[in-house]
């Protein structure tokens, strides 16, 4: 009999394999592509059923394989206001389901159709959020650059990616300001 094989993904945490925490980057304010609004809020995901909600639509190839290889349950997300007034951190999430195909590229009516992706041989991958909590104010971007202990934050140093690494201390320290 061969060997029994090992999945090549953990899709579950253990002790070899800790929370690993992520900024990912929603927008909050309206914002129409092909005739359907796209916001998506702290709020929006609070009121999903169950509070969670998958996270497609990433059409950035890091943030992609990110989601893809990276995330996995229980991870621990910051939930970011992007392209608004006042971005910024605006609450907490965590990751009820790790990377699987995101079947909106599969949509020709969808926003983030990609007719370069099938389920056969899907392009773009996504995971599911689970809402934790909304921070009483937004923890602004313009905060967070005022602090040395997030100097090196992905956040400050290249802003543009929508789901980037976060170290632990960072993460930390944004819930602490958040009080």
């Amino acid at each position: 009999m061969p060997p029994l094989r090992r999945s090549t993904r953990l899709q579950h945490h253990s002790y070899a394999n800790p929370v690993q925490y992520w900024l990912m980057k929603a927008e909050p304010d309206s914002r129409i592509v092909k005739g359907i609004d796209v916001k998506f809020s702290i709020d929006d995901l609070c009121n999903m059923k169950g509070s969670t909600s998958p996270w497609d639509g990433v059409r950035n190839f890091e943030a992609r394989n990110i989601m893809r290889d990276k995330m996995n349950v229980g991870d621990k997300v910051l939930f970011y206001h992007s392209n608004c007034k006042t971005p910024g951190v605006a609450g907490t999430a965590v990751v009820v389901r790790s990377g699987y195909p995101d079947h909106t590229a599969f949509d020709k009516a969808h926003p983030y159709y990609d007719p370069k992706s099938s389920p056969d041989s899907p392009k773009w991958y996504m995971v599911d959020i689970k809402f934790e909590s909304k921070f009483p104010k937004v923890v602004t971007l313009n905060q967070l650059k005022q602090h040395e202990d997030l100097k090196e934050m992905v956040l400050i140093k290249r802003g543009r990616l929508s789901v980037q690494p976060v170290r632990k201390n960072e993460y930390e320290f944004i819930l602490d300001l958040a009080k």
